[in-house]
């Protein structure tokens, strides 16, 4: 897959957030990743808000850049973040996420390693939905693979649901990376609306089946059943029901705009 991408010189880890209109959670996401040696700030085109003046009141020394291309592209903004990156670890966050003291310690002790033998590192994701921790229906560890050293690092594949493609052995990391996900309804209908569309276009280019009305039932059972009763999310109390609900509420809406993106196909070549 080719070689991964070279280290500029001598820093030790390169901490790339990426974020659209987060003014109100960008601050504390910085502040929990001063301890890096850099930070990079890559705004998404959606980014119209404070979010880049209020990131650098955090860091002067901030690293900041636009990604100007239209569309929804994960790995095209990991990867620009990533090519700016001068550190020999680089380690990617979200806006709603915050690194905790103990994961802070763990990361430290792994890049001063001068014999690494792991070259990347799932972090376990501690969930917050609407203000409270939840641990059910698969939502924790929640691992995902953040963080890598940058000359065994090629590069970020897929728009939506990312992954990264890296060299050498891989380990996980014990501490918990905070993630205050699905805030207040408003904004989980905001990204119902936003990401449900890319969802269903995904599903349109693989050329998924005809969505018929059996469907809908179907895929809206397997979720709840997956979530609420394989995943036992009931157990998250209150939280995990309105989970489940919004989900199952989510996959209708996917498929719901499969369906209309299929009859505008249709017409097209009527």
């Amino acid at each position: 897959m080719g070689e991964g991408i070279m280290v500029k010189n001598n820093l030790k880890l390169s901490v790339i957030v990426i974020a659209g209109n987060e003014q109100d959670m960008i601050s504390d996401c910085l502040k929990s990743a001063l301890f890096a040696d850099e930070l990079i700030l890559i705004t998404t085109p959606s980014s119209t808000d404070d979010t880049l003046k209020i990131a650098k009141k955090v860091t002067p020394n901030l690293v900041s850049s636009p990604y100007s291309h239209p569309g929804i592209d994960f790995s095209a903004w990991r990867n620009h973040g990533a090519k700016l990156a001068k550190g020999q670890w680089i380690l990617f966050l979200d806006a709603d996420e915050r690194i905790s003291p103990e994961l802070k310690s763990e990361i430290e002790n792994i890049i001063n390693d001068p014999n690494p033998k792991f070259t990347n590192y799932d972090l376990p994701r501690a969930n917050y939905f609407l203000g409270k921790r939840v641990r059910f229906g698969n939502t924790y560890p929640d691992y995902v693979k953040r963080l890598f050293l940058k000359s065994k690092f090629l590069g970020f594949k897929g728009k939506l649901h990312e992954q990264p493609q890296i060299i050498g052995e891989s380990a996980k990391i014990k501490s918990d990376l905070l993630h205050y996900t699905h805030r207040d309804l408003t904004s989980m209908l905001e990204k119902t609306i936003k990401w449900t569309k890319l969802e269903a276009d995904l599903l349109l280019k693989a050329n998924h089946p005809p969505v018929v009305w059996w469907r809908f039932p179907r895929m809206m059972f397997t979720k709840f059943f997956e979530r609420l009763i394989k995943q036992q999310m009931f157990r998250d109390g209150t939280v995990g029901w309105i989970s489940v609900i919004f989900e199952v509420f989510n996959t209708f809406i996917i498929y719901a705009r499969l369906w209309e993106m299929q009859q505008n196909e249709k017409s097209r070549h009527l």
